[in-house]
């Protein structure tokens, strides 16, 4: 469901037409979340081997060049994290109560040690100890959701505003104003049927 990252945030998505758009949640938990999932999203899933979990680390906005050994049950617990991330962001962005199940997995997860942050010493930018493994992986990205949840953008989780679009982000906008997963896909499909409908022939 995802490309290799160009350089700027967020994932690089299709449409069911096949058209690439780019989707920024802006958050590492939520890049999980367009992998698939359970019920109405395991259609999406793309996360069936270990080496797929090891793709979409390269493809998140973890620094680049992370290679994670990750093995069977580290896939397993990446569903389990996923599944309390979607009910989780779901809730806070139509305002219901957080699911203390869910908080637990996601608490267990962060309390594994994380990803060991470097300065590279050929280019000496960000970069990640080597011999990653999926644990650290997860741990990273329970914890990244740890500070979203509990930072000053929790109020910003949002579901994207098409009906037929489920796609969840934060909006670290100044203004706060973000209404669509992408202005190219969502917010484009949205202006074209404005249009239309303003300009339909009325009846008589």
């Amino acid at each position: 469901m995802s490309e290799p990252s160009t350089g700027a945030p967020g994932l690089v998505l299709r449409t069911r037409e096949g058209r690439p758009y780019r989707f920024d949640p802006g958050a590492l938990c939520l890049e999980l979340l367009p992998t698939g999932g359970y019920a109405r999203y395991a259609a999406y899933e793309v996360l069936h081997t270990p080496e797929d979990l090891v793709r979409w680390a390269g493809e998140s906005r973890l620094p680049d060049g992370l290679s994670p050994v990750v093995s069977a049950e580290e896939l397993a617990r990446a569903h389990e994290l996923r599944a309390a991330l979607w009910n989780l962001t779901g809730d806070r962005a139509h305002g219901r109560a957080l699911a203390r199940s869910d908080l637990a997995v996601v608490n267990a997860v962060a309390a594994e040690p994380p990803l060991v942050p470097r300065i590279d010493p050929d280019s000496g930018s960000l970069a990640v100890a080597p011999d990653a493994t999926g644990t650290a992986l997860l741990s990273t990205v329970a914890r990244d959701a740890v500070e979203l949840f509990t930072g000053p953008y929790a109020d910003r989780i949002r579901e994207c505003g098409s009906d037929s679009c489920k796609l969840l982000f934060v909006d670290t906008s100044r203004p706060g104003r973000r209404r669509w997963c992408a202005m190219e896909h969502c917010g484009n499909l949205h202006k074209v049927r404005a249009h239309r409908a303003r300009h339909a022939p009325k009846e008589a």
